[in-house]
């Protein structure tokens, strides 16, 4: 990047500078037009400047969605370091908000809460910023709108990346140090612009909103549980699943506006354990069809019955985490599906640690027979609501009049489908925790594989007992991204 000059601090504290706004968006980053913004984290207080609502495409179809906030230390525009970081050599962190593929306006610094009864925390954009970060945040169209349907997330994502590019000589931070962050659906599009940078694919959908004719590739990815490899999920989820019928589902509604979670227990029909070994029997042609090989080469393959290496190198994965746990001090005693000698864990019982982490979703997990899933609303279109995105349950519908995706559209969300066929990111660190039961464990064990296998540097874990969450261990979430921002 180019940033050659410091400009000077602007009487712009704590108010917009009066610069007087354009009537319709531009692609120029103005450096003058900021509020600042005091934050603390971990007792200590710092400054930053704050570029908020920044249009990223020249034709909004939902200004409020299509659009990026950035916040820069203060030190960076004083010849500053933060860190081991200056203005011309702070990565840019790019942490989207979305979860459930629903629209998500751009984060700003403010608190987060962690587990129920913790105190709130910094923010994940307030730490970034206090470790000399730059960070932009990007909105991105959601499934519940018309104009919202897949692929725009991703498109969205891709033009705040073409941004940061067309911006970089005007703006502190280096856009070839682009780390994305998501959680979720939000780590699924991480991934997916990871893998993608530059691809074909998108760029009628770019030119149309008129995002800045640039690259859109990353340097890096943060992918926490993501829920990706859609039209493969259903089928991953009974492998891991199958066998356990009692399930723990979550409802979600809307009382006063306020999104509620209901947990609400059950047990699958006969039809449903029937369809749930249905499912189960098409993943191992998939995964086989994969040719994934392990660290140490050997293929990772599934008999008829699921059962192989792969599973064998799954279970392998669980074991190493409750490993590490057991080494921090965590106490596994009360699990008896470890066999734990000599303080190292030996085996593991998987068909009872998949019953530890029980079942939340009914078969098909995604794309549901009466169209009821947020993916499937994902997959509509502009005039169609919501529609099937595999064979397997649009043969089985029971919607009337029920329609489904085009292939296209459905690869167009799939990271594992750009994999090596664009520009993908060259560093990767993926979470996912062992009691997440949001989707199977082979998602994330077959995208951090595929990518390993092609030679991009990963850095894949199962944290013990994490549920479906992320931004959970911020110090080496940050480390990582040091280590590869500076490695040569």
């Amino acid at each position: 990047m180019q940033f050659p000059f410091i400009w000077p601090l602007a009487a712009c504290l704590l108010v917009a500078c009066s610069t007087p706004q354009p009537s319709t968006p531009t692609m120029q980053f103005d450096p003058s037009r900021y509020q600042t913004q005091q934050l603390t984290v971990d007792g200590k207080a710092f400054t930053v400047r704050a570029y908020e609502n920044l249009a990223t495409v020249a034709r909004p179809v939902d200004a409020a969605y299509q659009a990026i906030n950035i916040y820069v230390p203060e030190a960076y525009f004083h010849g500053q370091a933060v860190g081991n970081f200056t203005a011309q050599t702070a990565p840019i962190f790019l942490p989207n908000q979305i979860g459930g593929y629903m629209p998500a306006k751009p984060g700003t610094p403010t608190g987060r809460t962690g587990p129920p009864g913790d105190s709130p925390r910094a923010s994940t954009i307030a730490v970034a910023l206090s470790k000399g970060f730059v960070v932009a945040s990007p909105g991105a169209r959601g499934r519940t709108a018309p104009t919202g349907k897949a692929p725009a997330a991703i498109v969205d994502l891709k033009a705040a990346v073409r941004y940061l590019r067309f911006n970089d000589a005007r703006m502190p931070g280096d856009a070839e140090k682009i780390i994305s962050n998501g959680t979720s659906a939000g780590g699924a599009l991480s991934a997916l612009l990871g893998t993608s940078g530059n691809s074909p694919d998108y760029a009628a959908a770019l030119a149309a909103l008129g995002a800045a004719d640039v690259r859109d590739d990353i340097f890096a990815v943060s992918a926490y549980c993501p829920i990706t490899n859609l039209e493969h999920a259903d089928s991953a989820y009974e492998w891991q699943f199958n066998g356990v019928n009692d399930y723990k589902k979550i409802e979600v509604s809307m009382l006063d506006f306020n999104v509620q979670r209901k947990e609400v227990a059950g047990s699958l029909s006969a039809p449903q354990i029937s369809l749930s070994a249905d499912l189960k029997a098409q993943f191992p042609a998939y995964l086989n069809r994969l040719a994934l090989r392990g660290p140490q080469g050997q293929p990772l393959a599934l008999d008829s019955a699921g059962q192989g290496s792969f599973q064998a190198y799954v279970q392998s994965l669980v074991i190493a985490s409750a490993q590490t746990a057991l080494d921090a001090g965590k106490d596994l005693s009360g699990l008896a599906w470890l066999t734990v000698q000599n303080k190292v864990v030996r085996e593991l019982d998987w068909d009872a640690y998949v019953r530890y982490a029980g079942r939340m979703k009914l078969p098909p997990a995604f794309d549901a027979l009466d169209l009821s899933s947020g993916e499937n609303q994902l997959f509509g279109t502009a005039t169609v609501d919501k529609q099937h995105f595999t064979t397997a349950s649009a043969q089985r519908s029971t919607a009337s009049g029920a329609t489904q995706a085009d292939a296209h559209t459905v690869k167009q969300m799939n990271a594992m489908a750009y994999i090596g066929a664009a520009n993908t990111a060259r560093y990767w660190r993926i979470r996912h925790g062992t009691k997440d039961r949001d989707t199977s464990l082979a998602i994330p064990v077959i995208l951090a594989t595929t990518l390993q296998n092609q030679g991009y540097a990963v850095d894949f874990a199962l944290p013990w007992d994490v549920p479906h969450s992320g931004d959970y261990d911020l110090a080496e979430l940050f480390a990582w991204m040091a280590r590869i921002s500076t490695a040569p």
